[in-house]
């Protein structure tokens, strides 16, 4: 953090500690100046950071007060619908892009988006390597790099893998049309028709709508809503069915957030290689961590080419580019051929303007600009949440990504919330779409992927007071 964010964190924290209480003056910024030996540009700018967190306002000559109070966290949901163990064919399609229809109109809330707000992106920056990458394009790499893919760009995602102590040669990496046409292929690679898969529960609609589509019949297994897939089931799981493949996300998972524990990455990695079941792992949100240290795959821990990675820099750096990739371990040849008999290649010039941008550096100083954004707009929603949603609300907060598993009390109906608030201009993400079993109906996905203002505050405000009367009826 720069130092202004880390003096601001820090009266925060004391906030929410109840050190500093609602009302209390903070010091001048010529104290604070004089007492922390930094630049009275710095407390201004660590005051100007809080006041538009909504934690401190200025008063005209007199000074910054505190207007939050320490906050008593909301609890988290632990695991709310276990399946019932058997495998299940999956519908979810309609209900899927009922929902997703909504998030696409620039008048709504976009509470319910997939994605986060494309200006937090260097959309300029890509423009300008786009122009010159493209300019400078060999004519025959439109043909050499069909499949697998741009080398350049194989190339710097290989030093990014290298950098988080996992070799990974760029012969191994297959680009696709974004991480979905990745999974997709993975999936198509080790699976038939007919097959049984073992997924998470809930899970990423779009993993239910690959399954669908494909014919394939889902496994679903808990997971709880900060550490992941639940270990037992998913032993059990294995035991019972004898999955073609197992589809995790194992890093900031979509819907509710979980990050999966180091050991627990390596046990489920162990566990599936004793049964020869191939794990497909979605990490689209793994760049969006809010530590100090990008949480590592389970390809990290895979000794049998059994893992097979997919990412993207959509939600990482250049949304609407559609350029992701495959390391699928020992499948690399059949995701590559599949590949190259479906839709040939990924967008040349996206490769090659990407390729360019990752060369040229950035891309590190913008992700840490990109996650203490989302880090911010996260605080916002949960203080939200806290003000607004009725008693007894259970909220995720997650150690990345940009989304927020909550958990009504009671029979509340979300499908239900979501029609209303659609009708006011605000989209929800309810619980149903990520079930196979349309479990989940009293839990919400938020997105905070957005910057906050007044508009997402008032929003949150009439959200609060549907599930309120969603209680009560």
């Amino acid at each position: 953090m720069k130092l202004y964010e880390a003096f601001a964190e820090e009266i925060a924290q004391s906030i929410r500690a109840g050190v500093l209480k609602r009302g209390d003056r903070l010091p001048s910024v010529r104290q604070a100046s004089t007492s922390r030996a930094i630049s009275p540009s710095t407390v201004f700018e660590a005051y100007y950071l809080l006041e538009a967190r909504g934690l401190i306002r200025a008063r005209e000559r007199s000074g910054y007060y505190v207007t939050a109070g320490a906050r008593a966290q909301l609890p988290e949901p632990g695991i709310s619908a276990r399946p019932d163990g058997g495998s299940t064919a999956i519908e979810v399609s309609e209900l899927v892009f009922d929902i997703l229809e909504s998030t696409r109109m620039r008048d709504v809330v976009p509470f319910g988006s997939a994605f986060p707000s494309p200006l937090l992106y260097p959309l300029p920056r890509l423009a300008r390597s786009m122009a010159s990458s493209v300019q400078a394009m060999d004519p025959w790499s439109t043909v050499d790099d069909l499949t697998p893919g741009n080398a350049s760009l194989r190339r710097q995602i290989a030093l990014r893998y290298l950098a988080d102590g996992m070799p990974v040669h760029t012969d191994e990496i297959v680009i696709t049309n974004g991480a979905l046409e990745a999974l997709n292929l993975c999936l198509h690679a080790v699976a038939r028709p007919g097959d049984a898969v073992i997924i998470e529960s809930p899970a990423f609609y779009g993993a239910l709508q690959a399954l669908e589509g494909f014919g394939v019949r889902a496994i679903q297994v808990a997971t709880h809503p900060r550490e992941g897939i639940d270990l037992a089931e998913l032993a059990a799981a294995l035991e019972r069915h004898a999955p073609k493949a197992c589809w995790l996300m194992t890093n900031f998972q979509n819907p509710t957030g979980s990050l999966m524990p180091d050991e627990k990455k390596q046990a489920v990695v162990a566990l599936l290689a004793a049964h020869g079941v191939p794990l497909i792992e979605d990490d689209v949100y793994g760049e969006l961590y809010f530590g100090s240290m990008r949480p590592l795959p389970a390809k990290a821990y895979d000794k049998q080419g059994l893992v097979m990675h997919c990412s993207s820099f959509s939600k990482s750096l250049a949304p609407g580019y559609r350029v992701g990739w495959a390391v699928p371990g020992r499948f690399t040849r059949d995701v590559a051929r599949l590949k190259l008999t479906r839709t040939l290649s990924a967008s040349a010039p996206a490769q090659a303007a990407l390729a360019d941008y990752l060369a040229k550096g950035g891309y590190d100083k913008h992700l840490r600009q990109l996650r203490h954004a989302l880090s911010m707009q996260q605080e916002a929603m949960l203080q939200a949440i806290e003000r607004h949603f009725p008693a007894g609300t259970r909220a995720t907060r997650p150690d990345g990504g940009y989304f927020i598993w909550v958990e009504l009390p009671g029979n509340a109906d979300t499908i239900a919330i979501h029609r209303q608030a659609l009708s006011l201009g605000i989209s929800v993400a309810p619980g149903p779409m990520f079930s196979a079993q349309r479990r989940f109906g009293n839990c919400l996905r938020l997105n905070y992927g957005h910057p906050w203002d007044a508009r997402a505050e008032a929003a949150m405000a009439t959200l609060g007071r549907l599930a309120s009367a969603a209680i009560l009826a």
